[in-house]
């Protein structure tokens, strides 16, 4: 076990989100919408970021992502400044990407084009490499039967499998997801979160994963960050201390009812705190 730690920490990942506060200032009104917010995530865990609707989740990571400033605090991976009172604003990179809720890739390209375009447009590939590399992940993702097809001629399981890879193919030291599944059925979406299982299984990559599905939650991460309505902050850390690899016969044992249950009484009194403030979307 320390040895994996060990190998974990030397690939990278590790994200130190230290007393971060985002105020927005639409049409010239304050709005904090994440106040004081710290976390430590360790390199290679899975995260997953639970809270009301609108408690500032997506804020905290389009900070993380580079897509917007914080107002004070700062984030750090792997000890490197990626914003805070000197640099406001985390620069867009490679070694951070993110997969968004609706779907991002080029219909005009096809799936393998839309993998390779990454490493391509950065100079990082030839046009040969990013190929053959492409073929060769989407062919670990069970994908090679489609690599030349559009996105429109696949279902969106298909679609939002080919976007991980996408991302993989940059080598990220974090995968950036925003609630990837969320519009997906039940079946679909078992599919998914085994396929996204066996991606880390394979690239032990970090992810930072926002959800609302706390089953979801439980079942992909190794610990589950609850937060409270907004203004966004820590309120809890559940401890998901379930073996991996995992399948879905762990659903229906008691220590992952017990962690759902956990998670939801947490969730519960920050969504009844939203509700009776009468809280609206906000990112």
């Amino acid at each position: 076990m320390q040895k994996e730690e060990t190998a974990r920490d030397a690939a990278g990942g590790r994200l130190s989100i230290r007393n971060v506060t985002k105020i927005y200032d639409p049409e010239g009104v304050n709005v904090m919408a994440v106040d004081d917010c710290s976390m430590d995530i360790a390199a290679g865990e899975v995260c997953m970021i639970v809270g009301p609707s609108g408690c500032g989740k997506t804020t905290l990571l389009n900070a993380i992502a580079g897509f917007h400033s914080i107002t004070t605090g700062e984030i750090y991976l792997d000890d490197q400044l990626l914003c805070g009172p000197s640099k406001p604003q985390a620069s867009m990179g490679a070694d951070r990407i993110v997969v968004f809720q609706h779907g991002a890739l080029f219909p005009w390209k096809t799936l393998l084009e839309n993998v390779a375009y990454g490493p391509i447009v950065q100079g990082s590939m030839t046009k040969e490499q990013a190929h053959a590399l492409g073929k060769v992940m989407l062919e670990e993702a069970g994908l090679s039967d489609v690599a030349d097809k559009y996105p429109g001629e696949v279902s969106s399981g298909m679609a939002r499998r080919v976007e991980i890879v996408r991302a993989l193919i940059n080598s990220p030291k974090v995968l950036l997801l925003d609630e990837p599944y969320r519009a997906m059925d039940a079946l679909t979406k078992s599919i998914m979160h085994e396929s996204l299982l066996e991606v880390y299984d394979r690239t032990k990559v970090t992810i930072f994963f926002i959800t609302h599905d706390l089953e979801e939650a439980i079942f992909l991460g190794d610990r589950v960050y609850v937060m409270t309505t907004r203004p966004c902050k820590l309120k809890k850390v559940v401890d998901v201390n379930i073996p991996r690899p995992r399948d879905y016969k762990i659903l229906s044992s008691e220590q992952f009812r017990l962690l759902v249950e956990e998670a939801k009484e947490a969730v519960h009194e920050e969504a009844l705190k939203a509700f009776q403030a009468g809280e609206r979307e906000l990112a």
